[in-house]
């Protein structure tokens, strides 16, 4: 029964070459046997309808006569696996796994869920194909260390104005017995005898291309090529141990609660000589009594008596850098703001301060005198 390449690849009849090239790039991502959930059987028949639609001559005897995948192994379409093999479809894996990487970049390296990953690794994956050909030499992958992420406490001010804090953290260091090699020291480092010195070890597969050549890390010596005769008896060979680390942390002045700060190469270590993770230290600032931080402005509030209010005043008034005296003009409204310039909270990492924001209060006397009481009532009827 002949089958409906457009309909494999979910594209019209009428769809564009760069049309077909983007929805086989799709769905040969989605369903490639090595990717979880993936389905062979699915992927072969995408790469089947990929190979007649791709190629226009293939095409237009595919729309006339029609095919099945027996005719198009026996060349029935005009082409073979060894087109396959040799990319005459029309297309590379440059181009399924360069600028459709499914990690979204084009660089030929870049790393991948806490791995040094090489994409010339690609080749290993599909392997020679009947031949011709060879697969690049795979890198050696390290897993990077991990990352941690910790919660740090501080004092108002010591956010304001910075501090140097010491912690200590339980995580992976380097062996300082091994010094990372994971070998005793004085032991002597032979080539591993799995896989020659290489590092990696070759599978052949039978696939419905032919012969595929897979590569995979060494499990004898984890991909490095050579393994100690005698291993460290103190990490028993994995170059890091657990302990206790004293760790300093400079808090810069100005940083805010839920801010955090990131130690380069203070996570956990790595496999040997991969690199080590960061340390992500989060600020949390304790809440101040008296002062009240908005980004880096500082506000306060200040009571004034009535007479303060209306006549006018010097007062004291508590900022982050001692008192000083705020001059109050008569007739002072509640409610007022004054602002007190470069007297907030010093720009993270940059020069200048935010402002001292007072908010005056003009505070009502709950009992009066006889005599501050008579002094009201001729306040009112001079209004009246």
């Amino acid at each position: 029964m002949a089958k409906d390449y457009y309909e494999i690849l979910g594209v019209s009849k009428s769809a564009s070459d760069e049309e077909i090239k983007k929805a086989f790039r799709k769905l040969a991502h989605q369903h490639h046997p090595d990717k979880k959930g993936g389905d062979e059987a699915k992927f072969k028949e995408i790469n089947e309808a990929y190979q007649v639609l791709s190629n226009k001559e293939k095409r237009t005897q595919y729309d006339q006569f029609g095919t099945t995948f027996e005719d198009a192994a026996r060349g029935g379409a005009g082409f073979s696996y060894q087109d396959f093999a040799r990319g005459g479809a029309g297309f590379s894996w440059d181009d399924i796994f360069g600028s459709a990487s499914p990690f979204g970049r084009s660089s030929r390296t870049q790393q991948a869920e806490g791995e040094d990953f090489d994409f010339g690794d690609i080749g290993d994956i599909f392997g020679d194909i009947f031949g011709l050909g060879r697969s690049r030499q795979r890198q050696r992958r390290k897993k990077r260390g991990s990352d941690i992420e910790m919660e740090m406490q501080i004092d108002f001010r010591e956010a304001v104005f910075g501090t140097d804090k010491v912690i200590e953290l339980y995580k992976n260091i380097v062996c300082p017995h091994c010094s990372g090699s994971g070998a005793e020291p004085g032991s002597k480092v032979v080539s591993c005898s799995t896989c020659q010195g290489s590092g990696q070890v070759e599978q052949i597969q039978s696939t419905f291309l032919g012969q595929m050549r897979t590569v995979g890390i060494c499990p004898t010596c984890q991909g490095e090529g050579k393994i100690a005769k005698d291993k460290c008896k103190k990490c028993r060979g994995q170059g890091y141990i657990k302990d206790t680390k004293k760790i300093k942390i400079k808090i810069p002045a100005g940083i805010d609660n839920g801010q955090s700060i990131r130690l380069s190469g203070e996570g956990e270590v790595g496999s040997k000589g991969a690199t080590p993770g960061d340390l992500y230290v989060v600020i949390r600032v304790k809440q101040d009594p008296e002062f009240e931080r908005k980004g880096n402005d500082i506000y306060t509030r200040q009571e004034i008596s009535f007479s303060q209010a209306a006549l006018g005043d010097k007062i004291q008034v508590n900022t982050l850098d001692g008192e000083i005296m705020l001059k109050i003009p008569s007739g002072t409204q509640s409610g007022k703001i004054f602002r007190l310039r470069d007297k907030g909270v010093p720009y993270l990492q940059s020069r200048g301060r935010g402002d001292h924001l007072v908010e005056i209060i003009v505070k009502t006397p709950e009992r009066l005198s006889r005599k501050s009481k008579q002094l009201f009532e001729e306040l009112a009827e001079e209004k009246d």
